[in-house]
């Protein structure tokens, strides 16, 4: 598999490429996960809503656990000190809420600051990489079949060149027909140079 160029300046833009990538996903990641730390922050009130509902709420619970031994009065007062445990519940629910809403917000703002970068390398910089390799690849075992691969080569080269030139190129074409060495190894040499190859 033909990864890269052999040719040097074609060769060292797919790695500055390719290292500018793997630079753009790296920071992706370290910036997601920076914003995810920094929002968790923000779950601190509900914390504190958890932590004063829960003190709350033991301490209403004890207080009627106490007060339900005072004599005509227990029940009643007990009952009325319940309702104060049911406010330290609601708060620690509240709390809860608030906490899971926060890392959700971290999740998702974390997750799409690093699927934004990848997604755009995937629909821009992977298929390009993967059209070149690919057409590399398929040049690249031509040449190894020698003679019969340079020939495809050839024609390759002349079956690809844009209309205005094909006037010019009666001479060239001629050479291919007739097997001409030369010009079939210029015509072949042409083309592995368009895929980044060297002769």
């Amino acid at each position: 598999m033909q990864l890269y160029a052999e040719r040097p300046i074609r060769r060292t833009a797919q790695l500055v490429s390719d290292l500018l990538a793997l630079l753009l996903v790296i920071f992706a990641v370290w910036l997601g996960t920076s914003v995810y730390d920094q929002v968790l922050k923000l779950r601190a009130p509900g914390d504190g809503l958890v932590d004063a509902g829960t003190g709350l709420r033991g301490t209403f619970d004890s207080a009627a656990s106490s007060a339900g031994g005072i004599p005509l009065i227990g029940d009643k007062l007990a009952n009325a000190l319940h309702g104060g445990s049911d406010v330290g519940t609601k708060l620690v629910d509240s709390g809860r809420w608030q906490i899971e809403a926060v890392e959700n917000l971290a999740w998702w703002m974390a997750a799409i600051i690093i699927a934004l970068p990848v997604l755009t390398l995937v629909v821009t910089w992977l298929p390009l990489r993967w059209k070149f390799t690919r057409r590399a690849s398929a040049a690249a075992r031509l040449r190894a079949m020698g003679d019969e691969g340079l020939d495809v080569l050839a024609l390759r080269a002349l079956a690809t060149q844009p209309l205005r030139r094909l006037a010019s190129l009666g001479e060239v074409a001629t050479g291919w027909r007739e097997r001409d060495r030369d010009v079939i190894e210029k015509l072949a040499g042409r083309e592995l140079a368009a895929h980044g190859l060297v002769s």
